[in-house]
């Protein structure tokens, strides 16, 4: 069989919908070795696909839909998600946790360590844009329990703290919070 042939029929056969057998034994995320040495020999050709792009945009115009909508409720003085976390209603994994702040694992992480560091007493302090002199404290008692957790999750040497603020920054919860980030190779710029 040429290599022509064998790519025209792996180019027809990404495009169409294949079901794969339903066996106890069968790992789609572990191909037996024969698919792997199949896959190995024929390098297929990568094309651009545009409706992987379309779903990144479309994740992307999710966040902002759903920062837009939290952006209506921030100024309720209703409880957010944070406040149940910090009073225990909702469950979290706490890395760190003292008189001021709590550190807990972010549930939808976007590095190997996420944590996210949050004032107990919400104060007014909904966003970073609304910060008055009187949280110059507690910012600054933030930033170094953002700190004391990378050293406890073994990321001191490189990590990255992110405050969103406001619905264009894709703040989803109207509580400041910190974003520690690290345990991979950070890109620059962010967003």
């Amino acid at each position: 069989m040429s290599c022509r042939y064998m790519a025209a029929i792996s180019s027809s056969l990404l495009r169409s919908t294949i079901t794969l057998p339903t066996l106890p034994h069968f790992n789609p995320l572990k191909p037996p070795n024969s698919v792997r040495l199949i896959q190995s020999t024929f390098q297929l050709p990568v094309r651009h696909c545009p409706h992987r792009a379309m779903s990144r945009v479309s994740a992307t115009h999710d966040e902002e839909a759903a920062a837009k909508a939290a952006a209506t409720e921030a100024n309720s003085g209703a409880p957010t998600i944070f406040d149940k976390i910090i009073s225990k209603e909702i469950p979290s994994s706490i890395v760190y946790e003292d008189d001021k702040v709590l550190a807990f694992r972010d549930i939808n992480p976007q590095a190997p360590v996420h944590v996210l560091v949050i004032p107990k007493l919400r104060n007014g302090l909904t966003e970073l844009g609304k910060a008055e002199p009187r949280h110059e404290d507690i910012l600054g008692h933030l930033l170094h329990a953002s700190k004391i957790v990378a050293e406890k999750e073994g990321i001191v040497d490189g990590f990255r703290v992110v405050i969103n603020s406001g619905a264009s920054a894709c703040q989803s919860v109207y509580h400041l919070h910190l974003h520690v980030l690290g345990g991979r190779q950070l890109k620059w710029p962010p967003g």
